[in-house]
């Protein structure tokens, strides 16, 4: 019988035995052979994971540590500060310059480092009260502007003894008033920066920390209670009920500064408190290089 022109001849099929898989490539897939849907699975697990940070960490520790060189730059400009302070004569005297200008220099430190605080604090602040919180920032801005001001002043002082030193007679008298003049803005600054602004930082942002429970609620309160101390006190000294530097002022002063060194160190050694109203809703921490 002749084939059929037609007909469809099956081709023959190849089967291969595959190679047993090499010994080293198998123990790093922990025995599991490619192909196998479990292999993904574990080859996924080999991946190292990605190192997390902390952005809310980060934020209270920077925000504190900002807190603290308040506290280590302003104390000693205060006495660096001392000859030009003290001496009405400073200006035609021999005068104690390098000392004067590292008082400066710690002086726009503390400035600086006031506005880096409200800086750092407001992406978080923000979130209870937005307005508040850029009120935070203008006012530690103003009162970084006011602190330059009165360290131009006493700067302004070194300058003319550097340049007009030795001047007898009338220029003498005169030159010892032009001191005497801008130590007093350097005074009036001085009040005007660290303590009438400070206690509106205090009421500004202690009304932002309380209400949000960032930190443990007695830290601005103490803050809320000081403000108008320091506020008043302020207001006497205006008025010359007392001086600027006297025991009433002293006292006046504490809680403000009770409230800021605490919550510098509370910032610096423990953070935000994770149950925070304002935190809760963002506590997953993301990874180093992923959106925020």
């Amino acid at each position: 019988m002749a084939p059929d022109p037609h007909a469809i001849t099956p081709l023959p099929i190849l089967v291969v035995d595959p190679s047993p898989p090499d010994p080293a490539i198998a123990a790093a897939l922990g025995g599991v052979h490619l192909g196998d849907p479990r292999s993904d699975d574990r080859m996924g697990a080999l991946e190292p994971p990605q190192p997390a940070v902390d952005t809310r960490r980060t934020t209270a520790l920077v925000a504190g540590v900002f807190y603290l060189v308040t506290f280590v730059a302003s104390i000693p400009a205060l006495i660096l500060y001392g000859p030009v302070l003290n001496d009405a004569g400073y200006i035609v005297g021999a005068g104690a310059d390098t000392v004067v200008q590292w008082g400066a220099v710690l002086e726009v430190i503390t400035a600086l480092a006031g506005i880096g605080s409200a800086i750092t604090l407001f992406p978080v602040v923000k979130r209870q009260n937005e307005s508040l919180a850029i009120g935070f920032v203008a006012s530690r801005v103003l009162e970084a502007a006011i602190i330059v001001l009165g360290v131009v002043s006493l700067l302004t002082v070194v300058t003319l003894r550097q340049d007009l030193a030795g001047a007898g007679g009338a220029d003498a008298a005169a030159l010892v008033t032009t001191g005497k003049a801008l130590v007093a803005v350097h005074v009036w600054t001085f009040l005007l920066g660290p303590s009438v602004m400070a206690s509106v930082n205090a009421l500004l942002l202690g009304t932002l920390m309380y209400r949000s429970g960032l930190v443990p609620r007695v830290i601005p309160l103490v803050g809320l209670i000081g403000a108008p101390l320091l506020l008043a006190s302020a207001t006497a000294t205006v008025f010359g009920a007392y001086d600027q530097v006297s025991v009433w002022s002293g006292i006046a002063t504490i809680p403000i500064f009770a409230w800021e060194l605490s919550l510098g160190v509370w910032l610096t050694v423990k953070g935000f408190k994770p149950d925070s109203p304002i935190l809760t809703g963002n506590t997953r921490r993301r990874a180093v290089g992923s959106p925020a």
